[in-house]
């Protein structure tokens, strides 16, 4: 493995690492849509700080560009609360105008420049070895690495320092300002992270790669657990797998890496909706599946509990009178047989000892909302967890 290798597949996960921090927020906040937005908007500061430094290395290219992701927010904010528009019709107005100028910008004054449209949408993360960061003749490496890797190390102490704040505003702004901080001003300083971050790997990997790096992990992670550092660790583990696995998967490929990577994220992550434990699409469906089963056995105990004559119990009674299929009546049979709820005898069912206790304590909950007896029946039925 070349050392070009090595620093491409650092830079990503750097890269990636960089956007999983602020991303997690974003996720949880409801505004995974405000990454895409702040990459596109972002082009006119590049532009702008550009034509005034003439240095595409310039730091002035950094602070103009988060700022103009800063504006970005404060306009879609300011057209939301006006009650008019929704968030989501907000962010379609404003990134998109910001960006044209940006587009406009280029095509009037910068043709003859290699800041074209092509590099800031996709990026190349091939080149990024070779813009190297020389100081009196010593070769410090690449220039994307320094970026990302002081943007990081900015990020990560930001995070330490302000957790607790994050953490309180993210989840209920109402008690954080009863703490005595302000929400607006975390979550501008979070927006501004955020844009920094976005700005520092454009030329790097581009705008989509970067909107994949900083949504993708975290809401991959979200569907995984509930805890807020696991998800922040979960992120950051996806992230740099996915940067590393999608970049050997465009070598095998000769294909573009960030389109690789985001690839990757994307597979990750349809994995992960499918086959997650708890929130995974199949998972869900087995407890919807299980828990319609379950309070048509509920609907049947209730129903024994309440009818002492024999042809009110007979097992065709579900079919006649209840109105289920043969098939349905077998499954809510059969569960209740299993759960020992009922016996037949004479294909006359009749309660247990358990089934009464249970359809008592059923019932119970269902009229008071008591959590007396819940815990066992948690055990027993899907019906009853949370």
């Amino acid at each position: 493995m070349s050392s070009a290798q090595i620093e491409i597949q650092l830079i990503a996960s750097l890269v990636a690492i960089a956007c999983a921090i602020p991303g997690t927020f974003l996720v949880l906040r409801k505004m995974a849509l405000i990454s895409d937005a702040i990459s596109h908007s972002i082009l006119p500061g590049i532009v702008i700080g550009f034509f005034i430094t003439h240095d595409l290395s310039s730091p002035l290219l950094i602070i103009l560009a988060a700022l103009s992701g800063v504006v970005t927010v404060i306009l879609v904010e300011f057209i939301q609360k006006t009650g008019l528009v929704k968030e989501d019709t907000a962010i379609g107005l404003v990134f998109p105008a910001l960006f044209s100028i940006g587009v406009i910008l280029i095509a009037q004054n910068a043709n003859d420049v290699h800041l074209d449209v092509d590099a800031v949408l996709l990026g190349e993360l091939a080149f990024a070895p070779f813009d190297r960061l020389i100081i009196n003749d010593f070769d410090l490496g690449p220039k994307s690495l320094w970026i990302i890797g002081v943007i990081l190390s900015l990020t990560i102490t930001l995070l330490i320092a302000f957790f607790k704040e994050l953490k309180v505003s993210t989840f209920d702004a109402g008690l954080a300002s009863a703490l005595g901080f302000s929400p607006a001003v975390v979550h501008y300083g979070l927006m501004t992270v955020s844009s920094i971050t976005t700005v520092g790997a454009f030329d790097a990997v581009g705008a989509v790669l970067v909107v994949a790096l900083m949504i993708a992990p975290a809401a991959t992670a979200y569907l995984l657990t509930n805890d807020l550092k696991k998800m922040l660790g979960l992120s950051v583990f996806f992230g740099v797998c996915c940067a590393i696995i999608g970049y050997w998967v465009a070598h095998a490929l000769d294909a573009s890496i960030a389109g690789s990577m985001t690839t990757v994220l994307g597979v990750l992550f349809l994995l992960v909706y499918l086959f997650a434990p708890n929130r995974g699409l199949f998972s869900v469906l087995y407890r919807q599946r299980q828990q319609r089963i379950e309070v048509s056995l509920l609907t049947f105990l209730l129903h024994l509990n309440n009818h002492s004559e024999e042809s009110e119990r007979h097992v065709n009674h579900l079919n006649e009178h209840i109105n289920w299929q043969k098939v349905k009546s077998k499954s809510v049979l059969n569960l209740a047989l299993n759960n020992n709820m009922i016996v037949i005898d004479n294909d006359i069912v009749s309660l247990t000892a358990k089934g009464k206790k249970f359809t008592n304590e059923a019932i119970d909950y269902i009229i008071t909302n008591k959590n007396s007896e819940i815990e066992n029946m948690k055990d027993r039925f899907f019906l009853f967890r949370g």
